[in-house]
């Protein structure tokens, strides 16, 4: 009887061939057990691709609006802590004005004065916010601040009010000014009257905030604050109690101009409260995602583990018998 059987070098090659087989299986195995997903994604979806495609296509889009939300918040922030600390800054000197102008004691009326222009320094300093290098209050100007330095801005309103010799008069000089178009919003405002675009939160959401340093509200604490700060300015003679009533004056509206300053973070508030209430639909969105991806690639750690320990087995049953054959002799079977 003919018995078939393999020369030497092709079984070397037939067991080469079956141990790289094995160690690619083992290698196949071991990164499935360990990641608890698929490595051949081809075989499991049958070549169908279009589901696992769709899920990776949302997670991205999602990833991309996570950027623009962060941007966001991180804007609308900065925002809020400008105008919240504008809000101090006009409650702390409102106390110190209507101080001032009902009392004939206390510090200094170069002091007050003093402070006020100590306060408009902060205050434009607030407006003059950048976040990342783009500036809050300028509209589509995010390259240049709003304001320039706060002399800049007294001078302008000094000149506003030129040839004014009462209180009532500065009081009324410097609101026409800031009121014209081309008063404040053209001499002094550096940026736009272009709003930003709104931040695309996701497919279905977005969010703007038109809030510039022309804004009536901002506009207003920066003239009483202006105005206040030049009570003891030459130009004007002011005697003592006309800077008394000045003092007076702006103290008693810098209090409802704060409450302008106050509805402008609540508007802020607002918007930060639909920012973060779109991030978390977007994490949410993002986590049922990821467990339908990982749902549709998963593998049963059990038939993994028994699929790893049979490679195993047959690695080892292969290298005995490769052991063995290296060890054949002639004188064996003499």
């Amino acid at each position: 009887m003919m018995v078939a059987t393999l020369g030497d070098l092709s079984q070397s090659y037939s067991m080469r061939q079956r141990n790289v087989a094995l160690r690619e299986q083992l290698a196949q195995y071991s990164e499935e057990l360990a990641t608890g997903q698929v490595a051949d994604v081809r075989q499991v979806l049958n070549g169908n691709y279009s589901y696992l495609t769709d899920i990776e296509r949302k997670m991205d889009i999602i990833a991309g609006y996570s950027v623009a939300t962060a941007e966001a918040t991180h804007f609308t922030n900065g925002m809020q802590l400008a105008i919240g600390e504008t809000s101090e800054l006009s409650r702390d000197l409102s106390a110190t004005l209507i101080t001032a102008g009902t009392s004939a004691l206390g510090a200094a009326r170069s002091d007050i004065a003093g402070e006020a222009r100590n306060a408009l320094e902060a205050i434009v300093d607030r407006i003059n916010t950048n976040v990342s290098g783009r500036f809050l209050f300028s509209g589509t100007a995010t390259d240049q601040p709003p304001l320039p330095d706060a002399q800049v801005l007294l001078d302008a309103v000094r000149t506003a009010m030129a040839g004014a010799a009462t209180p009532s008069d500065m009081m009324a000089a410097a609101q026409a000014w800031f009121d014209d178009p081309l008063g404040f919003a053209t001499t002094v405002y550096q940026g736009t009257d272009d709003p930003l675009a709104p931040f695309a939160l996701s497919s279905t959401d977005a969010v703007g905030l038109d809030l510039r340093a022309t804004d009536p509200d901002i506009k207003r604490v920066l003239m009483l604050t202006a105005v206040s700060a030049l009570a003891q300015d030459a130009s004007f003679g002011l005697d003592v109690v006309q800077q008394t009533e000045l003092f007076a004056i702006t103290g008693q509206e810098m209090l409802s101009a704060r409450d302008g300053v106050t509805s402008l973070g609540a508007r802020i508030g607002f918007v930060e409260a639909r920012i973060d209430a779109v991030a978390t639909q977007n994490a949410a969105e993002q986590t049922s995602l990821s467990f339908a991806k990982a749902e549709l690639l998963e593998i049963d750690p059990f038939e993994a583990a028994t699929r790893l320990e049979d490679v195993q087995f047959n690695l080892e049953s292969l290298y005995v018998i490769t052991a063995r054959n290296a060890q054949l002799s002639l004188v064996n079977f003499i």
